[in-house]
């Protein structure tokens, strides 16, 4: 056995290192900086209470991007030297987001051993290469993120550090052969466990869905199939999945091979950067009319924790999908036979899911974006079903949103809706029919989103003062409004979105800018962080349709008064110099 001493290294604050809802994600070459990773992993060390560090084990892995060897080779020899017991390492450092909650809620090793929590190494969808961004976050005893108190103390720590111990001696490990390596430190017995990254994820999805009847779906020449997973980790499950365990075909898998830099692409599934996907089924400008699209798409993001749902031809948008899984679920997936605890969306997501709770008698929770606050309500038991409008839907399986859970949700509900349509001459209920369906029983959100990426901070933060302003006055903003579009509905209330947690009494304020329209309509306004660089304008428009001859308009035109005001009322492009938006969804 290999033994290994510890030292101690000199180190100094660097600043800009507060982390986000989703860790701390910044530039490759930042995260170079001398002592750049290691400050930030020591303060998170600092701001765990002893028992989750000393003895105990912990899951180091990620997405695969770019520097995610070389970072799971330091925290590794960091971990030794904080006295960590064992770590437990994605075979090829390859673990999805949801996957690690997976792990740390369901896993136990040979010697009995669980998981107290991770270092997750990913930027989510955003780029990856050596010119693109890198990620850290931590996870929690319960799979989630941390809350605010520990993230505070992090940000404390990095603001005060002044040494870090470190394994410099530690060999390096081989993270891409499964297995145990053990070493002898001046604490005793280390371990490092390299594993299949599948394995307990898979187990934990056959235990939710009826396998054996999304088999039979996918087995019909009716239905046809497509899964993307640009280039991102869930590439290492897609194939178990979908080929192994439910007999897809192999070609109906696209960029399924994980790669450091995503392949050159942006690892975000939406219309605008999953091209391939949206040309095969259908969707692109370029559509091959001589090609029939697959019946079923979807994709996942660069961590397989977001996810987008495409039929034929059809977008189904992500505030749509989360109400739609949520009507559907009790009847078509056998983990919630027993009822739904309750449902919850973000604040910026559609009231879509808002119809169904009311619906079916179920609770409902508005929440700030952020799925700590999911997490929340479920660790109390109190929501079975959440979602985001980017892109974020998932449940009470694990503490993190589930990009995998949701197509294999999706593909429960068809086979679930197509029972009697996959033998003889029936006519296979599609993606878009169920959608069609939903919006006949429960109305339309008519929903549109504009992002706006890497605008100055502080023209950013003075457009958001400019709309908080607005709000003091609601009389001359309906006067506005009335000269950009007079048959826009008047503005009955406005406000910043404030959350009190039922769960801990936490307070969270300043959390998006809204304007609600005496008809049901939404603007809202919010600020996001989660580029590398810059801030991003988010800026939501939402309008309710219960009148059914009306429900199949086009969702630009239906929006376009909404879009205008929204544009115009915030003086957006004055703020920001930007003509258009980077990404509309």
């Amino acid at each position: 056995m290999v033994s290994f001493k510890v030292s101690v290294v000199s180190t100094s604050p660097i600043d800009g290192q507060k982390p986000g809802t989703s860790g701390l994600r910044k530039k490759v070459k930042v995260y170079k900086q001398p002592n750049y990773l290691e400050n930030f992993v020591q303060a998170t060390f600092d701001a765990l209470t002893p028992d989750k560090v000393k003895g105990a084990t912990l899951v180091v892995s990620g997405d695969g991007r770019y520097y995610s060897e070389q970072a799971i080779q330091i925290i590794v020899k960091m971990a030794a030297a904080n006295g960590v017991r064992r770590v437990w390492v994605g075979q090829n450092g390859l673990l999805s987001t949801p996957a690690v909650s997976a792990i740390i809620r369901e896993r136990v090793g040979a010697d009995g051993s669980k998981a107290t929590g991770a270092f997750i190494l990913t930027a989510s969808h955003n780029p990856g290469g050596p010119t693109e961004d890198f990620g850290i976050k931590y996870n929690m005893e319960n799979g989630g993120q941390p809350p605010e108190s520990v993230t505070d103390k992090i940000y404390e720590n990095t603001k005060t550090i002044k040494e870090y111990p470190i394994a410099e001696d530690l060999p390096r490990v081989d993270i891409s052969a499964i297995g145990i390596t053990s070493f002898e430190g001046p604490e005793g017995k280390f371990d490092v466990e390299v594993f299949d990254s599948a394995d307990d994820y898979v187990k934990l999805m056959k235990s939710i869905f009826d396998f054996k009847s999304i088999k039979k779906l996918l087995s019909s020449p009716k239905f046809t199939f497509c899964f993307d997973a640009l280039h991102g980790v869930a590439g290492a499950y897609a194939h178990r999945i979908f080929v192994e365990e439910l007999g897809a075909q192999e070609s109906s898998l696209l960029n399924c091979v994980p790669k450091e830099d995503f392949g050159g692409g942006h690892p975000d599934p939406n219309l605008t950067y999953a091209k391939e996907l949206v040309a095969r089924m259908g969707l692109s400008k370029t559509d091959d009319a001589g090609v029939e699209p697959p019946e079923f798409g979807a994709a996942a993001d660069g961590d397989a924790d977001r996810n987008m749902i495409l039929g034929k031809r059809f977008f189904v948008t992500p505030s749509d999908s989360v109400a739609i899984i949520a009507a559907n679920a009790v009847a078509a997936i056998p983990y919630f036979r027993s009822g739904l605890k309750g449902v919850a969306r973000s604040m910026p997501t559609s009231a879509a899911l808002d119809v169904v709770a009311k619906t079916l008698g179920l609770k409902f929770f508005e929440v700030p974006t952020g799925w700590k606050f999911f997490c929340n309500l479920m660790d109390a038991g109190m929501c079975s079903v959440c979602g985001e409008e980017s892109f974020g839907t998932g449940s009470d399986h694990i503490r993190e949103k589930d990009g995998i859970w949701a197509v294999l949700a999706w593909l429960s509900i068809l086979a679930h809706k197509n029972k009697e349509s996959l033998e003889g001459n029936a006519k296979l209920v599609t993606v878009e029919d169920i959608v069609r369906q939903h919006w006949a029983t429960y109305g339309r959100h008519y929903y549109t989103r504009y992002d706006y990426e890497n605008v100055d901070a502080t023209a950013a933060k003075e457009l958001m003062g400019l709309l908080v302003k607005l709000q003091s006055s609601l009389p001359d903003v309906n006067e506005i409004i009335k000269g950009i579009h007079p048959e826009v509905a008047n503005v009955a209330s406005a406000d910043e979105f404030e959350y009190n947690d039922p769960v801990d009494g936490s307070v969270s304020k300043h959390q998006g800018i809204r304007y609600l329209f005496e008809d049901g309509s939404r603007l809202v306004f919010r600020l996001s962080g989660t580029g590398s660089e810059g801030a991003t304008v988010r800026v939501y428009i939402e309008q309710y349709e219960k009148d059914a001859s009306k429900i199949s308009r086009d969702s630009q035109d239906a929006l376009a008064p909404l879009v205008d005001v929204a544009l115009k009322l915030s003086k957006l492009q004055e703020f920001t110099g930007r003509s258009s938006p980077t990404v509309i969804t």
